[in-house]
């Protein structure tokens, strides 16, 4: 029996393939729980045209990645914070600081996404990088300041 595999099954094979199976296993088991398709001719078109639009909503999807980190790129954010007189400051910043900012700046991103290059304990200029897509990241410009009272 042929079956189009829709997950990655070990020791048979990856998502996609068309793979040759006992029957029984193809009937009782793949089939059933939704791991694969009886290969007929209409479901392996229909599960390639699937595919094709599949893969073009992920290029789209990383266009508007790397649009988006573009914007980003050419963004540079103000953190105001409480300093003592030496320059350094009173606790960190971390990422949460970083997404709020991008926030005001209209860049709504998960804050887990954003990575600050180094310890930003002092004043001064910093970087972050910030993952938009898998692929895509862009890298932002800190400048952290003293806070006027």
């Amino acid at each position: 029996m042929k079956v189009i595999l829709k997950e990655d099954i070990e020791k048979l094979g990856s998502r996609g393939e068309l793979v040759d199976v006992k029957d029984g296993f193809g009937r009782n088991f793949l089939i059933p729980k939704g791991k694969a398709l009886l290969a007929t001719k209409g479901a392996i078109k229909a599960y390639h045209e699937q595919q094709r639009r599949e893969a073009e909503k992920q290029e789209l999807d990383v266009a508007k990645a790397k649009e988006l980190a573009d914007q980003l790129s050419n963004t540079s954010i103000t953190i105001p914070v409480k300093a003592g007189e030496d320059g350094k400051l009173f606790g960190t910043v971390t990422n949460i600081h970083v997404a709020d900012a991008l926030k005001e700046k209209g860049f709504d991103l998960d804050r887990r996404k954003i990575k600050i290059n180094e310890d930003v304990n002092a004043l001064g200029e910093y970087s972050a990088t910030v993952d938009v897509a898998p692929e895509v990241s862009a890298n932002v410009k800190l400048w952290v300041v003293n806070q006027s009272s």
